[in-house]
């Protein structure tokens, strides 16, 4: 059975940091590329950023330099640290490999 879970989510103030976790069983994890999105309420859900099974990242524009996507293949297990957050950064952060999605995990950037 396939299961991505996402967590480290939660409420942090503008300019604060969170590391995402996406753990990975029932798929071959290192082969495949992995990806965060996030959608925030009443938008479309969007990619944040991806890395390849050979490490190459991609990110979107709004989240260069500030967030940085990683994988332990060993642990199966793939990161987004996050920095320098945002209240625009405020949204349900998916995990995504192959055809398959986590439940979600929130981020809340609020005062």
């Amino acid at each position: 059975q396939v299961q991505l879970v996402e967590s480290g989510g939660g409420l942090v103030q503008p300019g604060g940091s969170l590391r995402l976790s996406c753990a990975v069983s029932g798929i071959a994890f290192s082969i495949g590329h992995v990806g965060w999105f996030r959608q925030a309420p009443g938008k479309q859900r969007e990619s944040v950023a991806t890395i390849s099974s050979t490490g190459f990242t991609n990110y979107a524009d709004s989240v260069k330099g500030r967030f940085t996507i990683s994988k332990d293949n060993a642990k199966n297990t793939a990161y987004l640290q996050m920095n320098s957050l945002q209240i625009e950064d405020t949204a349900i952060y998916y995990c995504n490999v192959w055809t398959y999605w986590g439940q979600g995990t929130q981020v809340t950037v609020s005062s």
